[in-house]
Protein backbone atom coordinates (compact mmCIF):
# COMPACT_ATOMS: atom_id res chain seq x y z
CA UNK A 1 0.00 0.00 0.00
CA UNK A 2 1.15 3.50 -0.80
CA UNK A 3 1.04 6.45 1.56
CA UNK A 4 -1.07 9.09 -0.20
CA UNK A 5 -1.09 11.71 2.56
CA UNK A 6 0.93 12.17 5.72
CA UNK A 7 1.19 14.48 8.70
CA UNK A 8 4.64 13.45 9.94
CA UNK A 9 4.57 12.03 13.44
CA UNK A 10 0.80 12.06 13.67
CA UNK A 11 -1.00 10.43 10.74
CA UNK A 12 -0.62 8.43 7.53
CA UNK A 13 -3.32 7.87 4.92
CA UNK A 14 -2.88 4.86 2.62
CA UNK A 15 -4.08 4.23 -0.92
CA UNK A 16 -6.75 1.77 0.25
CA UNK A 17 -8.27 4.41 2.56
CA UNK A 18 -6.76 3.04 5.76
CA UNK A 19 -5.60 5.66 8.24
CA UNK A 20 -2.83 5.08 10.78
CA UNK A 21 -2.48 7.50 13.69
CA UNK A 22 0.42 7.91 16.10
CA UNK A 23 -0.31 9.00 19.67
CA UNK A 24 2.20 10.69 21.98
CA UNK A 25 2.22 10.18 25.73
CA UNK A 26 -1.31 9.64 27.02
CA UNK A 27 -3.22 9.73 30.30
CA UNK A 28 -5.53 6.70 30.37
CA UNK A 29 -9.06 6.77 31.73
CA UNK A 30 -9.23 6.81 35.52
CA UNK A 31 -11.06 4.08 37.42
CA UNK A 32 -10.88 6.18 40.57
CA UNK A 33 -13.57 8.66 41.51
CA UNK A 34 -11.58 10.33 44.27
CA UNK A 35 -9.86 13.71 44.15
CA UNK A 36 -6.14 14.01 43.56
CA UNK A 37 -4.33 17.35 43.68
CA UNK A 38 -7.62 19.22 43.79
CA UNK A 39 -9.17 17.46 40.80
CA UNK A 40 -10.83 14.31 39.59
CA UNK A 41 -11.64 13.13 36.09
CA UNK A 42 -13.43 10.33 34.28
CA UNK A 43 -14.45 9.40 30.75
CA UNK A 44 -18.10 9.41 29.66
CA UNK A 45 -19.97 8.23 26.58
CA UNK A 46 -21.82 10.92 24.64
CA UNK A 47 -23.15 8.65 21.89
CA UNK A 48 -22.14 5.00 21.72
CA UNK A 49 -23.46 4.59 18.17
CA UNK A 50 -20.97 7.00 16.61
CA UNK A 51 -18.97 6.69 18.93
CA UNK A 52 -18.52 10.04 20.68
CA UNK A 53 -16.90 10.19 24.11
CA UNK A 54 -15.64 12.90 26.45
CA UNK A 55 -13.44 13.41 29.47
CA UNK A 56 -15.05 15.16 32.40
CA UNK A 57 -12.94 17.22 34.83
CA UNK A 58 -14.30 18.29 38.21
CA UNK A 59 -12.44 20.57 40.65
CA UNK A 60 -12.51 19.77 44.35
CA UNK A 61 -15.44 21.76 45.72
CA UNK A 62 -16.20 19.61 48.74
CA UNK A 63 -17.92 21.70 51.38
CA UNK A 64 -19.39 24.08 48.81
CA UNK A 65 -22.77 23.90 47.11
CA UNK A 66 -22.01 26.75 44.70
CA UNK A 67 -22.83 26.21 41.06
CA UNK A 68 -19.90 25.99 38.68
CA UNK A 69 -19.58 27.24 35.10
CA UNK A 70 -19.04 24.61 32.42
CA UNK A 71 -16.35 24.68 29.73
CA UNK A 72 -17.04 22.46 26.71
CA UNK A 73 -13.69 22.00 24.98
CA UNK A 74 -12.97 20.70 21.46
CA UNK A 75 -9.44 19.56 20.63
CA UNK A 76 -7.39 20.56 17.60
CA UNK A 77 -5.33 18.34 15.36
CA UNK A 78 -6.42 19.59 11.93
CA UNK A 79 -9.74 17.71 12.43
CA UNK A 80 -7.66 14.54 11.84
CA UNK A 81 -5.90 13.55 15.06
CA UNK A 82 -5.66 14.14 18.85
CA UNK A 83 -7.90 12.74 21.56
CA UNK A 84 -9.00 13.28 25.13
CA UNK A 85 -6.22 11.00 26.38
CA UNK A 86 -3.30 13.09 25.10
CA UNK A 87 -1.03 14.30 27.87
CA UNK A 88 -0.88 17.98 26.85
CA UNK A 89 -4.64 18.43 26.65
CA UNK A 90 -5.28 16.48 29.83
CA UNK A 91 -2.96 18.57 31.95
CA UNK A 92 -3.93 21.91 30.45
CA UNK A 93 -7.65 21.28 30.96
CA UNK A 94 -7.21 19.78 34.40
CA UNK A 95 -5.27 22.86 35.48
CA UNK A 96 -7.85 25.13 33.82
CA UNK A 97 -10.63 23.37 35.72
CA UNK A 98 -8.87 24.08 39.01
CA UNK A 99 -7.81 27.62 38.14
CA UNK A 100 -11.26 28.69 36.94
CA UNK A 101 -13.25 26.48 39.34
CA UNK A 102 -15.21 25.13 36.41
CA UNK A 103 -16.43 21.78 35.20
CA UNK A 104 -14.72 20.87 31.92
CA UNK A 105 -16.30 18.56 29.35
CA UNK A 106 -13.61 17.69 26.82
CA UNK A 107 -15.10 16.12 23.70
CA UNK A 108 -13.66 13.38 21.46
CA UNK A 109 -15.35 13.75 18.06
CA UNK A 110 -15.02 11.56 14.98
CA UNK A 111 -11.96 12.39 12.90
CA UNK A 112 -11.27 13.15 9.25
CA UNK A 113 -10.46 11.98 6.63
CA UNK A 114 -12.74 9.05 7.42
CA UNK A 115 -15.33 11.50 8.75
CA UNK A 116 -15.05 14.79 6.89
CA UNK A 117 -16.74 18.02 7.86
CA UNK A 118 -19.42 18.77 8.90
CA UNK A 119 -19.37 15.56 11.00
CA UNK A 120 -17.14 17.16 13.64
CA UNK A 121 -19.71 19.95 14.00
CA UNK A 122 -22.51 17.38 14.35
CA UNK A 123 -20.63 15.40 17.00
CA UNK A 124 -19.60 18.41 19.04
CA UNK A 125 -23.09 19.88 18.93
CA UNK A 126 -24.43 16.62 20.34
CA UNK A 127 -22.20 17.10 23.39
CA UNK A 128 -24.38 20.07 24.39
CA UNK A 129 -27.48 17.91 24.15
CA UNK A 130 -25.77 15.31 26.34
CA UNK A 131 -24.85 17.99 28.86
CA UNK A 132 -28.42 19.26 28.96
CA UNK A 133 -29.94 15.77 29.23
CA UNK A 134 -27.54 14.47 31.88
CA UNK A 135 -27.10 17.45 34.19
CA UNK A 136 -29.83 16.26 36.56
CA UNK A 137 -28.83 12.57 36.61
CA UNK A 138 -25.02 12.66 36.42
CA UNK A 139 -23.63 13.14 39.96
CA UNK A 140 -20.54 14.92 38.66
CA UNK A 141 -22.80 17.56 37.08
CA UNK A 142 -24.94 18.33 40.11
CA UNK A 143 -23.18 21.69 40.53
CA UNK A 144 -23.12 22.50 36.80
CA UNK A 145 -24.58 25.90 36.00
CA UNK A 146 -26.08 25.41 32.54
CA UNK A 147 -26.78 29.12 32.30
CA UNK A 148 -23.00 29.72 32.22
CA UNK A 149 -21.56 27.45 29.54
CA UNK A 150 -18.43 28.42 27.63
CA UNK A 151 -17.24 26.83 24.39
CA UNK A 152 -13.52 26.57 23.74
CA UNK A 153 -10.98 24.79 21.57
CA UNK A 154 -7.62 25.11 19.89
CA UNK A 155 -6.67 24.91 16.20
CA UNK A 156 -9.52 22.95 14.55
CA UNK A 157 -11.29 23.05 17.91
CA UNK A 158 -11.41 26.84 17.69
CA UNK A 159 -13.07 26.50 14.30
CA UNK A 160 -15.54 23.99 15.76
CA UNK A 161 -16.29 26.36 18.65
CA UNK A 162 -17.54 29.00 16.19
CA UNK A 163 -19.76 26.61 14.25
CA UNK A 164 -21.23 24.90 17.29
CA UNK A 165 -22.11 28.33 18.71
CA UNK A 166 -24.03 29.23 15.55
CA UNK A 167 -25.89 25.92 15.62
CA UNK A 168 -26.82 26.25 19.27
CA UNK A 169 -27.94 29.86 18.80
CA UNK A 170 -30.31 28.72 16.05
CA UNK A 171 -31.58 25.45 17.53
CA UNK A 172 -32.30 26.55 21.09
CA UNK A 173 -33.42 22.98 21.84
CA UNK A 174 -31.40 22.21 24.96
CA UNK A 175 -31.24 23.85 28.36
CA UNK A 176 -27.78 25.30 27.84
CA UNK A 177 -26.91 28.99 27.70
CA UNK A 178 -23.68 29.78 25.85
CA UNK A 179 -22.19 32.78 27.63
CA UNK A 180 -18.91 33.01 25.77
CA UNK A 181 -16.49 31.55 23.25
CA UNK A 182 -12.77 31.16 23.90
CA UNK A 183 -10.92 30.32 20.68
CA UNK A 184 -7.26 29.37 21.02
CA UNK A 185 -5.12 29.69 17.86
CA UNK A 186 -8.13 28.88 15.62
CA UNK A 187 -7.77 27.69 12.05
CA UNK A 188 -9.82 29.25 9.26
CA UNK A 189 -9.15 29.73 5.58
CA UNK A 190 -10.28 31.25 2.29
CA UNK A 191 -9.44 30.71 -1.35
CA UNK A 192 -8.04 34.23 -1.70
CA UNK A 193 -4.52 34.39 -0.30
CA UNK A 194 -3.63 36.97 2.31
CA UNK A 195 -0.52 39.15 2.28
CA UNK A 196 1.10 36.91 4.87
CA UNK A 197 0.39 33.82 2.78
CA UNK A 198 1.93 35.35 -0.34
CA UNK A 199 4.98 36.74 1.44
CA UNK A 200 8.45 35.41 0.72
CA UNK A 201 9.19 32.33 2.77
CA UNK A 202 5.53 31.48 3.45
CA UNK A 203 5.16 28.74 0.82
CA UNK A 204 5.92 25.85 3.18
CA UNK A 205 3.36 26.97 5.79
CA UNK A 206 0.75 27.55 3.08
CA UNK A 207 1.24 24.07 1.64
CA UNK A 208 1.06 22.53 5.11
CA UNK A 209 -2.22 24.29 5.88
CA UNK A 210 -3.76 23.39 2.52
CA UNK A 211 -2.71 19.75 2.75
CA UNK A 212 -2.92 18.97 6.45
CA UNK A 213 -5.87 21.03 7.60
CA UNK A 214 -8.16 21.44 4.62
CA UNK A 215 -7.11 18.74 2.17
CA UNK A 216 -8.03 15.98 4.61
CA UNK A 217 -11.00 17.57 6.37
CA UNK A 218 -13.38 19.43 4.04
CA UNK A 219 -15.77 17.48 1.77
CA UNK A 220 -14.11 16.10 -1.33
CA UNK A 221 -14.62 18.46 -4.25
CA UNK A 222 -14.83 21.52 -1.96
CA UNK A 223 -12.31 24.33 -1.74
CA UNK A 224 -11.29 26.76 0.97
CA UNK A 225 -14.47 28.76 0.47
CA UNK A 226 -16.40 25.89 2.04
CA UNK A 227 -18.40 27.42 4.91
CA UNK A 228 -16.52 25.38 7.49
CA UNK A 229 -13.25 26.87 6.30
CA UNK A 230 -14.26 30.40 5.30
CA UNK A 231 -16.27 32.00 8.11
CA UNK A 232 -17.55 34.68 5.72
CA UNK A 233 -19.48 32.13 3.66
CA UNK A 234 -22.07 31.15 6.27
CA UNK A 235 -25.37 33.00 6.00
CA UNK A 236 -25.93 34.65 9.37
CA UNK A 237 -28.37 37.54 9.76
CA UNK A 238 -27.62 40.83 11.48
CA UNK A 239 -30.14 39.92 14.17
CA UNK A 240 -28.32 36.65 14.82
CA UNK A 241 -24.93 38.34 15.04
CA UNK A 242 -26.36 40.78 17.60
CA UNK A 243 -27.29 37.80 19.79
CA UNK A 244 -23.94 36.02 19.37
CA UNK A 245 -22.11 35.25 22.64
CA UNK A 246 -19.10 37.20 23.85
CA UNK A 247 -15.92 36.10 22.07
CA UNK A 248 -12.26 36.14 23.04
CA UNK A 249 -9.69 35.01 20.48
CA UNK A 250 -6.21 34.01 21.61
CA UNK A 251 -3.40 34.11 19.05
CA UNK A 252 0.31 33.36 19.36
CA UNK A 253 2.88 35.80 18.03
CA UNK A 254 4.98 33.17 16.21
CA UNK A 255 2.00 31.21 14.87
CA UNK A 256 1.40 31.28 11.10
CA UNK A 257 -2.33 31.04 11.84
CA UNK A 258 -2.41 34.22 13.94
CA UNK A 259 -3.38 36.35 10.95
CA UNK A 260 -6.54 34.30 10.40
CA UNK A 261 -7.41 34.55 14.09
CA UNK A 262 -7.13 38.32 13.96
CA UNK A 263 -9.22 38.43 10.76
CA UNK A 264 -11.91 36.35 12.47
CA UNK A 265 -12.08 38.77 15.41
CA UNK A 266 -12.26 41.75 13.06
CA UNK A 267 -15.02 40.05 11.05
CA UNK A 268 -17.16 39.46 14.14
CA UNK A 269 -16.71 43.06 15.30
CA UNK A 270 -17.79 44.38 11.88
CA UNK A 271 -20.84 42.10 11.97
CA UNK A 272 -22.01 43.66 15.21
CA UNK A 273 -21.10 41.00 17.76
CA UNK A 274 -21.40 42.88 21.03
CA UNK A 275 -18.16 41.79 22.64
CA UNK A 276 -15.05 40.66 20.77
CA UNK A 277 -11.53 40.69 22.18
CA UNK A 278 -8.23 39.65 20.61
CA UNK A 279 -5.33 38.64 22.88
CA UNK A 280 -1.83 37.92 21.58
CA UNK A 281 0.80 35.90 23.38
CA UNK A 282 3.94 37.57 22.08
CA UNK A 283 6.87 35.35 21.21
CA UNK A 284 4.86 32.13 21.56
CA UNK A 285 4.29 29.34 19.04
CA UNK A 286 1.17 27.51 17.93
CA UNK A 287 -0.53 25.56 20.78
CA UNK A 288 2.26 26.38 23.23
CA UNK A 289 -0.19 25.64 26.05
CA UNK A 290 -0.20 21.96 25.08
CA UNK A 291 3.55 21.71 24.62
CA UNK A 292 4.62 23.52 27.78
CA UNK A 293 1.99 22.91 30.44
CA UNK A 294 3.99 24.54 33.25
CA UNK A 295 5.19 27.61 31.36
CA UNK A 296 4.47 31.18 32.40
CA UNK A 297 2.64 31.73 29.09
CA UNK A 298 0.36 28.76 29.73
CA UNK A 299 -0.43 29.91 33.25
CA UNK A 300 -1.18 33.36 31.84
CA UNK A 301 -3.58 31.87 29.29
CA UNK A 302 -5.40 29.92 32.00
CA UNK A 303 -5.67 33.07 34.10
CA UNK A 304 -7.02 35.06 31.14
CA UNK A 305 -9.62 32.39 30.41
CA UNK A 306 -10.64 32.26 34.07
CA UNK A 307 -11.06 36.03 34.18
CA UNK A 308 -13.12 36.00 30.99
CA UNK A 309 -15.44 33.39 32.48
CA UNK A 310 -15.80 35.24 35.79
CA UNK A 311 -16.77 38.42 33.94
CA UNK A 312 -19.66 36.62 32.24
Amino acid sequence: MLIVAEIPGFLQVFSDGMVKRFAPEIVPASAEESYSNGLKFKDVVIDSSKPITARLFLPDTRGSASQLPVVVYFHGGCFCFCSTTWFGFHHFLGDLSKASQSIVLYVDYRLAPENRLPIAYDDCSSSLEWLSNNASSQPWLKQADLSRVFLSGDNAGGNITHHVAIREMRSNTCQVKIKGLMLIHPCFGIEKRTMKETAEGAARDVVMNDMYIWGLSIPEGSNRDYFGCNFEMQDVSAAEWSEFPAVIVYVAGLDFLNERGAMYAQFLAKKGVKEVKLVEAEGQQHVFHLLYSESEATRSLQKQMSEFMKSH
